[in-house]
Formats: C-alpha cells, sequence, structure tokens
C-alpha cells in the first residue's frame, strides 16, 4: 500500500513528533541534547522553518515549527535526520536506524489550538534537563532561535504582561482530552482545529484531513432500510 502523503501547511504551525526505534532512547545526557538542539538550529534555518518550542524526552521529540513553505519542513527534518543520527550513533558506537520510521506532524489551526500545543510542549519539557526544554518564555535566557508564535504576542501590550499572562496559562492542567486530541493528532499526522478550519483545509487538500469513521462504510442498501 501506497504511503499517504504527509499534510503540510506553509505558514501554519505544525506540531511535529519524533519516537526512538522500538521506544528505544534518543536521548541519554545533556550532551545528546545539546547536539540534537544543534542539528536542529542548522536544519531549520536555511529552510526558513520557525522554531517556536521543543522538548526532548528520553525516548522521543516533540517540536513546534512553522514553515514558509510546504516542502521546507520535510527537507528541514530530513536534514536533522540525518546529522544527529551521525552524531548519536558515532558518540555512542552503534549503527543503524535510530527513528521510529519517518516523523509525524499535525497542522495547528492559528489560534487557541497553537496556543494549546505551545502549552503542551513547554509543559513536557518543564521538568526536563535545562537543555531538553526553550527556557526563556516566563523568564531567563531566551535561545537566539526560539520564535514565539503570534498566539503568544497577543497576551499582552509589554514582554513582562505576555511572560505573566503565558506563565497563568502554563500553570493550569489542560484538559485531557484537549491534550489528546494535540497527541493523537501529531502521530496521526492529521490536521488539528475546529471544524470550520478543517472543512476549509479539506476543500483545498487531495488527501484527507481526520481519520474517517470507523467500522466499514454503510451500503445503500443499509441506508435505505
Amino acid at each position: 500500500m501506497a504511503r499517504r502523503s504527509r499534510l503540510v501547511v506553509a505558514g501554519l504551525a505544525h506540531y511535529v513528533l519524533l519516537r526512538g526505534h522500538s521506544g528505544a532512547p534518543v536521548m541519554t545526557d545533556a550532551d545528546d541534547r545539546g547536539a540534537f538542539l544543534a542539528a536542529l538550529r542548522q536544519a531549520t534555518t536555511p529552510q526558513h522553518v520557525l522554531i517556536h518550542a521543543w522538548a526532548l524526552l528520553d525516548n522521543e521529540v516533540h517540536l513546534l515549527l512553522r514553515p514558509a513553505t510546504a516542502g521546507a519542513l520535510s527537507r528541514a527534518m530530513q536534514t536533522l535526520g540525518r546529522r544527529y543520527v551521525a552524531v548519536f550513533n558515532r558518540r555512542h558506537g552503534r549503527s543503524g536506524t535510530l527513528w521510529d520510521g519517518r516523523f509525524r506532524a499535525a497542522v495547528l489551526e492559528p489560534g487557541s489550538t497553537t496556543l494549546a500545543a505551545l502549552r503542551r510542549i513547554d509543559a513536557l519539557a518543564r521538568d526536563l534537563p535545562q537543555a531538553s526544554s526553550a527556557p526563556g518564555r516566563t523568564g531567563g535566557v531566551r535561545p537566539a532561535e526560539l520564535v514565539d508564535p503570534p498566539e503568544v504576542w497577543v497576551l499582552g501590550n509589554t514582554p513582562f504582561e505576555r511572560e505573566a499572562a503565558y506563565a497563568g496559562l502554563l500553570a493550569q492542567e489542560m484538559p485531557p482530552a484537549q491534550a489528546e486530541l494535540l497527541a493523537t493528532s501529531a502521530r496521526g499526522g492529521w490536521a488539528c482545529g475546529s471544524a470550520d478550519f478543517l472543512a476549509k483545509l479539506a476543500e483545498q487538500s487531495v488527501r484527507p484531513v481526520r481519520p474517517g469513521p470507523r467500522g466499514r462504510p454503510r451500503t445503500r442498501s443499509a441506508d435505505a432500510s
């Protein structure tokens, strides 16, 4: 069966997920995480892919990225994968694949959905080593490559107001259903957002933007009964 094409929309934020092969670790310490971030910078900058957030867990990576063009995301992720795997394998004396297949990505509706994804990734990174998160969103030293999405800029008129407002949001527990929707959308490569957003996206896409209903399609005779 042919592989389903990836859904990418230029100019929108994407929740990107990379997972270790069979759940194996892809990060072991701060040096690995530093190497990954260096590779991430080198891969995204030439492709004009903005970095909004990252969380580098032991066996998976969560990213919030915004590509300028549809093809830029795949090119950046391919470069990232090759560079980091080479460094990781050399450092740990191993060979072969590191990732569990292709990267997965969910297209996010601007506004509350993108802000929710930002909160989820920052929350995942909150208790991890410093190099695994994106410090500076709510104080501290901001990495030069970290760019706040428009959803953060509307939280206040000054950096202090925005940081305080975002810190308040981050302190709130996200509804489990919302967190699960973001996670399943990223894992499945689906779009995530309101019904209107999904309908408009479906009109422009040659592939489904959300999974279809479970079960076999209803037959005409079943519909008529």
